[in-house]
C-alpha cells in the first residue's frame, strides 16, 4: 500500500468535505434567516445535485485518462472559485436573481465535491494491499461523513461569530492551504488507465455495477428526501429549534453516521464470521425499510412525535450507514481494475441523480403533507433499494477485498 499517497488523498477530501458541510449550514440557516420557503431552499441545491450526475461521469472519463490526482486538485479549486465568488450575493439583490446567483455557485460547488469524492475513492484501489480494501474504504467514507458533521457545527459557529462573507474567506484560505500542499508532494499519477478510454465507454458497465448503481439511486434518494430540508424545516418551525439546536442534531447524525460506517467492516465480521457481501447488503437493505415505517407511522398519527423523530433518525443513521459502507466496498469489488475511475463515476453520478431527486421531493412533499409525507415518501425508497440489492451478483470468487478477509482493526 503507497501509505503517503493515500493520507495526501486522504487529507485533500478531509478538507474539502469540513467546507463542504460547513457550506451546507451556512447557505441553509442564510436564506431561513432571509425568509425563504421551503421549495425555495431546496431550489438551493438542486443544482449542486444535479452537477454531480455529469461530473462523476465526465470526471471518472478524465481521471483515467489524465490522473485522479489532477482531478482532486481540480475539484479543491473549483471549490475555492464557488466560495469566493458567493461572497458577492447581496440581500438588496431581488429573490429571483440571488436564487439563481446562488443555485449556479452551487453547481459549480457540486462539480467540485464530485470531483473531489470520485478522484479520492478511486484512489483508493489503487493504494490498497490485499485485504484492506473494504477497511480503507471503510475509514475514508466514515471518516468524512463525520467531518461534514464537523463541518455542519464549522458552518454555524463561524456564521455567528463572522459573519457569512467572513466564514466563506476562511475556507477560500483553507482549501488554498490544501491546493499547494497536494501540488507539492501529490507529484505522482495516481489511477491514470494504460489506455485512452472512448468517451462511448462512460455507459458501457458490468451488469453488477449497473444493479448497484440502481441500488445506491434509491439509498441516497431515501436519506435526502427527509435530510436535506424536510428535517430541519420541521425542527425550526414546528417544534421551534433554533438553529444552532437544528445544526447541532443534524452534525451529531452525520457523525455518528460517520463512525458507523468506519467501524461496519468490524461489525459485520465480529466473532470471525464469513460475510456474502452482498446478502448482507439486501439484508441491511431490508433493515432499513423497517426502521424508516416505525418513523413513519408515529408521526401520521402525531403520537410522540419528537422522540420518534430524534430517536429514530438515530437509529436510521446506524442501518443506512451499513448500507452505505456495503455499497462503497462493492462498486470497487465490483469494479474492473484497469478502469476503476471509470466505474466509480458511473457508480456516483447513479448517487447523485438520487440525491437530486431526493433533494426536490424534500421540500416539494414537506409542502404538501409536512414531515409524514416526507417520511413515506423515504420508506417507498428504501424499498426499491431493497428490491433493487436482490439482483446482486455475489463478489467474485477468489477476489482480494472480500470483507471476510479484513481484519476489522484500527
Amino acid at each position: 500500500m503507497k501509505l503517503r499517497n493515500y493520507v495526501l488523498v486522504t487529507a485533500g477530501y478531509w478538507v474539502f468535505t469540513l467546507t463542504d458541510g460547513a457550506l451546507r449550514m451556512l447557505v441553509l440557516l442564510h436564506f431561513n434567516e432571509l425568509g425563504y420557503s421551503a421549495v425555495a431552499i431546496a431550489f438551493l441545491f438542486l443544482a449542486y445535485e444535479f452537477m454531480g450526475i455529469l461530473t462523476n461521469l465526465l470526471g471518472g472519463w478524465v481521471g483515467a485518462r489524465k490522473g485522479l490526482n489532477r482531478t482532486l486538485v481540480g475539484g479543491l479549486v473549483l471549490q475555492m472559485v464557488a466560495l469566493s465568488a458567493l461572497t458577492l450575493e447581496d440581500p438588496s439583490w431581488e429573490r429571483w436573481l440571488s436564487v439563481l446567483f446562488v443555485m449556479a455557485m452551487q453547481a459549480l460547488s457540486g462539480v467540485a465535491k464530485d470531483l473531489t469524492k470520485m478522484s479520492s475513492k478511486s484512489a483508493v484501489k489503487t493504494v490498497a494491499g490485499d485485504g484492506s480494501l473494504f477497511r480503507m474504504v471503510a475509514i475514508l467514507t466514515g471518516s468524512k461523513n463525520a467531518l461534514k458533521g464537523v463541518g455542519f457545527f464549522l458552518g454555524s459557529a463561524l456564521l455567528a461569530t463572522l459573519g457569512y462573507d467572513g466564514s466563506l474567506w476562511v475556507m477560500v484560505a483553507a482549501l488554498g492551504a490544501t491546493v499547494v500542499l497536494l501540488l507539492v508532494m501529490l507529484n505522482e499519477d495516481i489511477g491514470k488507465s494504460k489506455r485512452k478510454p472512448k468517451l462511448t465507454s462512460l455507459l458501457s458497465k458490468s451488469d453488477a455495477i449497473n444493479k448497484l448503481s440502481f441500488a445506491r439511486f434509491f439509498l441516497f434518494g431515501s436519506r435526502d428526501i427527509w435530510f436535506v430540508v424536510a428535517v430541519p424545516v420541521f425542527l425550526a418551525e414546528q417544534l421551534n429549534w433554533s438553529h444552532e439546536g437544528v445544526g447541532g442534531f443534524l452534525a451529531a447524525w452525520v457523525i455518528g453516521y460517520g463512525i458507523v460506517q468506519s467501524s461496519a467492516p468490524k461489525l459485520l465480521t465480529t466473532g470471525g464470521r464469513v460475510v456474502d457481501e452482498s446478502r448482507a447488503t439486501r439484508s441491511w437493505a431490508l433493515v432499513l425499510a423497517v426502521v424508516c415505517a416505525a418513523i413513519a407511522v408515529p408521526v401520521t398519527v402525531e403520537w410522540g412525535v419528537t422522540p420518534s423523530v430524534v430517536g429514530g433518525l438515530i437509529v436510521f443513521g446506524v442501518a443506512f450507514a451499513v448500507n452505505s459502507s456495503l455499497h462503497s466496498f462493492l462498486v470497487l469489488a465490483f469494479a474492473d481494475d484497469e478502469d476503476v475511475a471509470l466505474d466509480v463515476g458511473f457508480y456516483y453520478s447513479a448517487n447523485a441523480a438520487g440525491r437530486l431527486v431526493g433533494t426536490l421531493l424534500s421540500g416539494v412533499l414537506y409542502v404538501w403533507g409536512g414531515l409524514s409525507l416526507a417520511l413515506w415518501g423515504s420508506v417507498t425508497f428504501v424499498v426499491a433499494t431493497w428490491l433493487a440489492a436482490r439482483r446482486l451478483p455475489p463478489v467474485p470468487a477468489g477476489t482480494a477485498v472480500s470483507l471476510a478477509d479484513v481484519d476489522g482493526g484500527d
